[in-house]
């Protein structure tokens, strides 16, 4: 895989350190891209969507999930299901994570945009269900619906500590309006709510990362840096072949005490 003469993203310059030395996969649409590539001598899949000015769907230029990229990123990952199914050891999954949101358009919602995100999120569950180490590197934002498509479904999250990453439901503007709040009451809202936090910091506080970690410039990395993103990245596909493929590791956090509290109670109930 040759690297890209133009960094179109966060993701798309992270993906290129990451999968520079990888076979690109061919016939994807040009805001998703995958390459197979080695990382400490591990077979690993590197998936990730950029911006594409000229995408057919204009609400999905910018680097939104749409329709294209759901069911784009649910044909490579159900692609390294089924070439994988007889090998004993599964290749690892890393999705390389910058998404804005999901992409909101008219003829998006008249085609089933619905449908490809749950394929993809689907296929991602599938692929960690059947024994595929499936990462998550969080680079930038990782907002709305785009995220559930591409990464949530992660056996570990690994997120920058950095401004640029941001994850939530939805936008400042849009939960401002949403709230009936101006942007200034809802940022002084979220810094006593964790969970309405926009900051990578406080999402770290709900227990659903696995690793925080500092990268000087996120943007123009050292050699140093990108090592130890490989080596963060080997460690997590380590841990889940030791752990296994299920998502318990997510519940001990204090700030999600209740959610383990209503689990309990519904387990009660059921049996």
């Amino acid at each position: 895989m040759s690297a890209s003469s133009k960094v179109l993203s966060r993701g798309d310059y992270w993906f290129n350190l990451l999968a520079h030395s990888g076979r690109t996969v061919s016939e994807l649409c040009a805001s998703v891209k995958a390459a197979d590539s080695q990382l400490n001598g591990r077979q690993v899949r590197f998936i990730a969507v950029v911006p594409d000015a000229n995408n057919h769907y204009p609400r999905a230029r910018q680097g939104e999930v749409g329709l294209l990229e759901g069911w784009t990123l649910a044909k490579i990952v159900q692609q390294v299901i089924e070439q994988d199914a007889d090998l004993s050891e599964k290749r690892a999954i890393v999705a390389v994570i910058d998404v804005t949101s999901q992409a909101y358009g008219r003829r998006e919602e008249a085609f089933g945009i619905h449908q490809a995100l749950a394929g993809a999120a689907g296929a991602y569950a599938q692929a960690r269900l059947a024994g595929h180490p499936v990462i998550g590197l969080i680079v930038g934002k990782a907002m709305s619906g785009a995220f559930l498509a591409h990464g949530y479904q992660a056996n570990k999250l690994i997120a920058f500590n950095d401004p640029a990453v941001m994850i939530h439901a939805m936008g400042k503007e849009s939960a401002a309006r949403i709230t009936l709040r101006s942007v200034e009451a809802l940022e002084k809202l979220a810094a006593t709510i964790p969970p309405m936090a926009y900051d990578i910091e406080h999402y770290s506080s709900l227990g659903l990362l696995s690793q925080l970690m500092n990268i000087a410039n996120p943007d123009s990395a050292s050699a140093e840096d990108i090592a130890r993103v490989q080596a963060a990245i080997t460690q997590a596909i380590k841990e889940v072949e030791e752990q296994g493929v299920y998502l318990v590791d997510r519940l001990g956090a204090t700030n999600r005490a209740s959610s383990s509290t209503v689990r309990e109670l519904m387990r009660q109930q059921w049996q």
